[in-house]
């Protein structure tokens, strides 16, 4: 199996019989098994293969590829400041800071969308698949932690 860019910013894959020249890396479960179970999909979303330990399954030069295109799809901050959490009809309008720049998101049913990873971690995730962080609510500014309590 091959994986590499080409042209490049395009991730390909190579195997045996086959070459797929769009792949997309996916979390299958990203919150239960983080690092785990990563499948590879085609250009129209349709699975070409699972790797259960993709970090030892692919060598570094692989992984490394794969990562970048993970983080793009995956990261999209940690919040570092709440300015606004503001619910309308079921809806939370968010305005943060994060390690990233400013941010403005909106998420549905945050009994859902908004995921305990630990006693003080947080994952929010909008209503576009966005993921953003708050590593540790206690680091938060105490305008911003209010907020967040009110919220979820």
């Amino acid at each position: 199996m091959e994986i590499f860019y080409m042209p490049e910013g395009r991730l390909r894959l190579t195997t045996d019989d086959r070459s797929y020249l769009s792949v997309k890396p996916a979390w299958a479960a990203p919150l239960t098994y983080p690092g785990r179970y990563l499948s590879l999909v085609d250009g129209k979303g349709k699975q070409i293969m699972m790797l259960t330990e993709p970090q030892k399954e692919l060598t570094a030069e692989q992984w490394a590829l794969v990562s970048n295109e993970l983080t793009h799809r995956y990261l999209n901050g940690k919040v570092t400041k709440i300015h606004e959490a503001k619910e309308e009809f079921g809806a939370t309008y968010w305005s943060v800071e994060t390690d990233r720049g400013h941010k403005e998101f909106v998420t549905q049913s945050l009994q859902e969308n908004a995921q305990w990873l630990g006693p003080r971690q947080l994952l929010i995730i909008d209503v576009d698949g966005n993921r953003f962080e708050v590593p540790d609510i206690d680091l938060l500014d105490p305008a911003s932690r209010k907020l967040l309590d009110r919220a979820v």
